[in-house]
């Protein structure tokens, strides 16, 4: 494995949009890409972060892109650039990231010939299979034949970051490790709701802007923060799940498919246990989730962290609502609260207005 480099700067999303990459393209530039068997392909990826030092390609380091290049270059036996929609830093995970490739397939018994371009889903077999080859924390989930003037970039018309954080004072667990941030005190979920309703819509954000952005202005539309109570991720049916579950079985007389009902009401959110409660020998107390959503066509450097940090500090009680809105007048990085932990960020959507 390559060396994992974790002082990387890389955004989280992307600036607003240069204005040469506005002006109309070339269609005759197009159209002779197009005749010369040149193909674009949009690649949606999931990846855990944890071991990628980002998502740009550097050199000596372990990037997504860097990653996925040398996957594609397996695959077609040719260089080939790599451009994402949504630049993540080391140690924040995708659930979808959006990325483009350009890719010319030709031959390999007859050089020079020029073939029909690969079909999506042999470009995405393909490729994953290579992925799978190494550590197996970077998947292509969907790919896409696109127009050469669509840009993974800039024809995005929307980003939705999610944010997960476990309250309460037991250990993570292993299979949270780097997953999520773990705070050990309890969160006033109703506090950190007033809070969002302060940040969300449009304001200059320059408070919640790190050193290093590069966009030509701290405003941006947040169209959306929100934080809600979830089920910890692996749930499994506890017994009133599977009791639940098997009255429905046995009340069920029809020949149809049988659909399994979700958890019940009373299980699906877990409130976690107290420290003194005796849950029997060999089983791990629950930590509360939290899922704090992010949602806007472009953020500044570090945005979404950095307002992470401050819905925290709300939840913990050591900030109020006032304060909530000192911070965002101030319009200087210094009144933020610490900036969220990579691990617990996702980029979970980046929407399109796809070509048919």
């Amino acid at each position: 494995m390559t060396k994992n480099c974790k002082h990387t700067l890389e955004f989280e999303t992307d600036n607003n949009k240069p204005s040469k990459i506005s002006k109309p393209h070339n269609h005759n530039m197009t159209q002779k890409n197009s005749a010369a068997g040149i193909q674009r392909y949009l690649v949606a990826i999931e990846y855990i972060g944890t071991h990628f030092s980002g998502s740009q390609k550097q050199l000596s380091c372990r990037t997504v892109v860097g990653a996925l290049e040398e996957a594609f270059t397996k695959f077609i036996g040719q260089a080939v650039t790599v451009s994402c929609s949504s630049r993540t830093d080391a140690g924040v995970h995708a659930l979808s990231n959006v990325c483009h490739v350009d890719i010319q397939r030709t031959s390999k018994r007859r050089p020079g010939e020029v073939l029909p371009p690969h079909e999506p889903s042999v470009v995405r077999r393909a490729v994953n299979h290579f992925l799978q080859k190494n550590d197996s924390d970077l998947t292509v989930i969907d790919v896409r034949c696109v127009p050469l003037d669509f840009h993974a970039r800039f024809s995005a018309q929307e980003r939705t970051y999610f944010y997960r954080l476990l309250s309460g004072p037991e250990p993570v667990s292993a299979f949270e490790k780097d997953r999520a941030w773990h705070v050990p005190e309890e969160l006033n979920l109703s506090a950190m709701r007033e809070a969002c309703k302060v940040l969300v819509g449009r304001h200059d954000f320059s408070s919640f802007r790190a050193a290093g952005c590069q966009a030509t202005s701290p405003i941006r539309t947040l169209d959306e923060l929100s934080i809600c109570e979830v089920i910890p991720s692996l749930y499994f049916p506890n017994t009133m799940d599977r009791e639940q579950h098997n009255q429905d079985l046995n009340g069920c007389h029809s020949n149809s498919e049988t659909v399994i009902p979700p958890p019940s009401s009373s299980a699906s959110i877990d409130k976690g246990t107290t420290s003194t409660e005796d849950i029997g020998f060999g089983k791990r107390r629950q930590h509360r989730c939290l899922v704090v959503t992010a949602r806007a066509r472009s953020f500044l450097y570090h945005q979404v962290r950095l307002l992470v940090g401050v819905l925290k500090v709300v939840g913990t009680g050591n900030l109020t609502i006032p304060d909530v809105e000192r911070i965002l007048n101030a319009k200087t990085i210094t009144a933020a609260s610490p900036m969220a932990p990579a691990c617990g960020l996702y980029l979970g959507e980046v929407k399109y207005d796809l070509p048919n």
